[in-house]
C-alpha cells in the first residue's frame, strides 16, 4: 500500500527506469501512439475514455515525482497557443517554461533513442501533447 499520490503501477515501473534526460510522451486521445513514439517504447493506457484521464491529471502527479528539466508542447498547425497550456504552466510553475515545436517536429523528438516511455490519455481537448524532459536530484 502506497502512501502517495501516484499508485498506477506500471507507471511508477516505467518512472523508476528514467533518468536524467529520458523523455516522457504524454498524448492526447488523438496522438498515433502506433506510429509516433520510439520503436519499442512501452505506452501505458490511461485512456478510460474521452475526457478522461486528461494530461493535466498525469502532469500533476508526476510534478510531484520527480524532477523535470524540460518541457515541449505541439504547436497548432495554424500557429498561436493551445488552450490547455495555461493549466500545464500553473502545475509547472515560473521557472519551468514550455517550448513549443511544430506539430510534425513534435513527432519526430517523440521517436528519437530517449524517449523512454508514453502515456496515452483520453485528453480530447486538441494539442494537449507534452513531451517532458527528466532532470536530475541534487545531493544533499
Amino acid at each position: 500500500m502506497l502512501r502517495y499520490p501516484l499508485i498506477h503501477p506500471p507507471l511508477l515501473s516505467a518512472l523508476a527506469a528514467t533518468g536524467h534526460g529520458s523523455r516522457v510522451l504524454l498524448a492526447d486521445a488523438n496522438y498515433a501512439h502506433a506510429t509516433n513514439v520510439r520503436a519499442g517504447a512501452p505506452v501505458i493506457h490511461l485512456n478510460l475514455r474521452p475526457g478522461l484521464v486528461r494530461v493535466d491529471d498525469v502532469l500533476e502527479v508526476l510534478v510531484d515525482a520527480v524532477p523535470l528539466e524540460s518541457v515541449r508542447s505541439m504547436r497548432p498547425d495554424e500557429g498561436g497557443e493551445p488552450e490547455v497550456l495555461a493549466r500545464y504552466r500553473e502545475l509547472l510553475g515560473p521557472g519551468l517554461p514550455i517550448e513549443a515545436m511544430d506539430r510534425l517536429d513534435f513527432y519526430e523528438a517523440a521517436k528519437q533513442p530517449d524517449v523512454a516511455f508514453a502515456v496515452a490519455t483520453g485528453d480530447d481537448r486538441l494539442y494537449a501533447n507534452l513531451l517532458l524532459t527528466v532532470g536530475y536530484i541534487v545531493p544533499t
